[in-house]
C-alpha cells in the first residue's frame, strides 16, 4: 500500500485497451513484491538482521512532512471558456483487440498534436473499405471533431469531418492547420468582392495620401 506506480498511456495502451494496462500494473506490483522477497532473503544470508528500533519512526500522517515532499494537488471544478476548435488533424486505424465489441463499432483517431487526446470514431465515418484494407489510409489525414469525452474514459469520443489528402504535402498540412485554429479559408462572396474598388488599377488619391500617416 506504500507504494504508488505511476503509468502513461500510449498508443498499445490505447489499442489493446484498459483491461491491457491493468494487468501490466499487476504485474509491476507483482515484481515489486518479488524484489522485495528476495532482497530480504539476500540479507538473511549476509546475516544482516534489522529490528524495530533500526528502522526509525514512521511518519504516516502527511502534516507531519517537510513541504518538500508533498505534491500538491488540485481538480478542475467549472471550464470557463472553451478556447479550443475541438477540431484535430490525424491518422486512423483499427482496434489492437479484433475480439472486442469496440473493435466492431470504432477506430482510434491519432492527432498530429499531441496536446489533443487520442479519439474514438464510428467506423461509419471511416472509408467503406478502410477495415479490410487499414494500410492503405496509415498516411492519410483525417480531420476529427471531439463531440463528446466521459468522465470514466481515457479516451475521448468524435467525428470523421473530412479526408484531407496524404500526409506531408503542402495543401493537406495547410488546410489542416488553419481547421484546427479555426481559421475561415473559403472564398469571399460575392458581396465581400463587390466592397473592393473596381476600377483597376487603382492607386491611393492624394486626398487619401494627405490625412495618413505613410508607414511603407
Amino acid at each position: 500500500p506504500d507504494v504508488i506506480i505511476e503509468a502513461q498511456f500510449d498508443d498499445n495502451d490505447a489499442e489493446h485497451g484498459q483491461d491491457h494496462l491493468q494487468d501490466m500494473l499487476t504485474d509491476d506490483i507483482k515484481k515489486l513484491s518479488l524484489d522485495t522477497g528476495e532482497k530480504g532473503k539476500a540479507a538473511g544470508v549476509t546475516g544482516v538482521h534489522r529490528t524495530k528500533q533500526d528502522d526509525g519512526p514512521k511518519v504516516n500522517d502527511p502534516k507531519l512532512l517537510p513541504d518538500e515532499f508533498l505534491q500538491r494537488t488540485a481538480k478542475v471544478v467549472y471550464i470557463l471558456e472553451k478556447k479550443h476548435s475541438r477540431a484535430a488533424t490525424g491518422f486512423i486505424k483499427l482496434l489492437a483487440d479484433r475480439n472486442s465489441e469496440l473493435f466492431k463499432r470504432c477506430a482510434m483517431f491519432s492527432p498530429v498534436d499531441h496536446r489533443v487526446p487520442r479519439v474514438y470514431v464510428p467506423l461509419a465515418d471511416c472509408p467503406p473499405d478502410f477495415v479490410t484494407k487499414p494500410e492503405a489510409y496509415s498516411q492519410m489525414l483525417f480531420i476529427c471533431r471531439i463531440v463528446d469525452w466521459k468522465e470514466d474514459s481515457n479516451f475521448a469520443s468524435g467525428q470523421l469531418c473530412k479526408s484531407l489528402g496524404q500526409a506531408g504535402e503542402i495543401e493537406p498540412e495547410s488546410e489542416g492547420i488553419l481547421t484546427e485554429y479555426g481559421v475561415d479559408f473559403s472564398d469571399f462572396s460575392p458581396e465581400v468582392l463587390e466592397c473592393l474598388p473596381q476600377n483597376l488599377p487603382w492607386v491611393i488619391s492624394p486626398g487619401e495620401l494627405a490625412k495618413r500617416r505613410d508607414l511603407r
